[in-house]
C-alpha cells in the first residue's frame, strides 16, 4: 500500500473507512494507468524508410497497379489498328475459350496459342510497337490505374527508393507504363528481335510465377539491393514466389488463394476493388472482337512457367 494504514488509527471509524477507500482507489487507478501504457501497441516504424538506398519496391501490373490485364488493353489497341484480320478471330476465340473454361494448361495447346499471339507482332519494328504503346496507354490504360496502388508506389518514390513494375506483359509495353507513372523501370517478357524487328519468338519464357522471382533476385543483385528491406505488391497467388523474396510483402486486390496465404503469414493486405469482384475487374462488357484477341494474348502471357 502507498499509505501505511496503521497511521490512520487516530481517525474516527467513518473517516478511516473513507480514507482507506480513497487510498485503494488511488492505487487501483495508478495500476490501471501503468498497465494500459504497457498494453498500447507501439506505432509501426516508418515505412518506406526515407533515404534507404538498399531498399526498392516491386509491383505486379495486372489488377495490382492497373484494372485488368495490360495485354488485354494492348490487344484492343492493336485490333483497332488492323494488326489482326477478322478471319483470325475464330482461332483466337477457340484458344481463349479453352484456356478460360478447361482450366487446364496443356503444353502443346498453350504453345500453339502463344505462337499465334507472337505472330501478331512478327515482322513489326520494336520502335513501332513502342510508339503504338504510348497511344494505347492514353486510350485504354491511363484511366484504369488504381489510385490506391499508385499512392503506394509514390510513397516509395518520395522516400527516395526505386520502384519497378514486374509483369508478364511485353517489356516494351511495361516500360511505357512505368515511365508514364514516373517509376524507375520495368521487368517484362522479352520478345526476340533482330535488327529492331520482331522475329515472332520469345527470349526464354513469359515472365510469370517463379520467373518473376528470378528476375527480381537478379535485379536486386545487380542494383545492390537488400531484399529483406524491399517491398513487393501483387494480386495473384502466382506471385507468391516473388512476394516471399522480400521483407515487406503486400497482397493487393488479392485472389482467394493469395488472400488465404497472406492471412496465414500475416502479410499486409489492401483491397481497392468495390465488393471485391476480382473476376470482373477491368473486363469491359462492350470490348467486342478486340477483347477476344486481347484476352487471348493476356492468357498466353499469363501461362505458367514450365520447368
Amino acid at each position: 500500500m502507498l499509505t501505511d494504514m496503521a497511521a490512520l488509527g487516530w481517525l474516527t471509524p467513518r473517516r478511516r473507512s473513507a480514507t482507506a477507500r480513497s487510498v485503494l482507489a488511488g492505487e487501483a487507478s495508478a495500476e490501471a494507468a501503468r498497465k494500459s501504457s504497457q498494453d498500447v501497441t507501439p506505432e509501426e516504424p516508418q515505412f518506406p524508410v526515407l533515404g534507404d538506398d538498399k531498399a526498392a519496391a516491386f509491383f505486379d501490373l495486372d489488377n495490382t497497379v492497373m484494372q485488368g490485364a495490360a495485354l488485354f488493353h494492348f490487344g484492343r489497341g492493336l485490333y483497332k489498328r488492323k494488326f489482326f484480320e477478322t478471319r483470325d478471330l475464330a482461332k483466337f476465340a477457340w484458344q481463349q475459350a479453352w484456356f478460360r473454361l478447361a482450366g487446364v494448361e496443356d503444353p502443346e495447346h498453350m504453345q500453339e496459342a502463344r505462337d499465334s499471339a507472337l505472330s501478331i507482332v512478327k515482322g513489326h519494328r520494336v520502335a513501332e510497337l513502342r510508339s503504338i504503346g504510348e497511344e494505347i496507354y492514353d486510350e485504354y490504360m491511363a484511366e484504369r490505374i488504381w489510385p490506391g496502388t499508385r499512392a503506394l508506389a509514390q510513397a516509395h518514390l518520395d522516400a527516395g527508393q526505386r520502384v519497378w513494375l514486374v509483369t508478364a506483359a511485353p517489356v516494351e509495353i511495361a516500360t511505357v507504363i512505368a515511365r508514364r507513372l514516373g517509376l524507375t523501370g520495368a521487368l517484362g517478357t522479352v520478345a526476340e528481335s533482330v535488327d529492331g524487328v520482331y522475329t515472332g519468338k520469345l527470349v526464354g519464357e513469359p515472365l510469370h510465377g517463379p520467373a518473376k522471382a528470378e528476375a527480381v533476385r537478379a535485379l536486386a543483385a545487380a542494383e545492390g539491393l537488400d531484399l529483406t528491406r524491399c517491398a513487393a505488391y501483387s494480386d495473384s497467388h502466382n506471385d507468391i514466389p516473388m512476394l516471399s523474396l522480400v521483407g515487406h510483402p503486400y497482397a493487393i486486390n488479392p485472389d482467394a488463394k493469395l488472400r488465404k496465404h497472406a492471412r496465414k503469414l500475416e502479410w499486409r493486405l489492401r483491397d481497392y476493388r468495390t465488393g471485391r469482384k476480382a473476376a470482373k475487374v477491368g473486363i469491359p462488357a462492350a470490348a467486342g472482337v478486340g477483347a477476344v484477341a486481347g484476352g487471348t494474348a493476356a492468357a498466353i502471357a499469363l501461362h505458367r512457367r514450365r520447368r
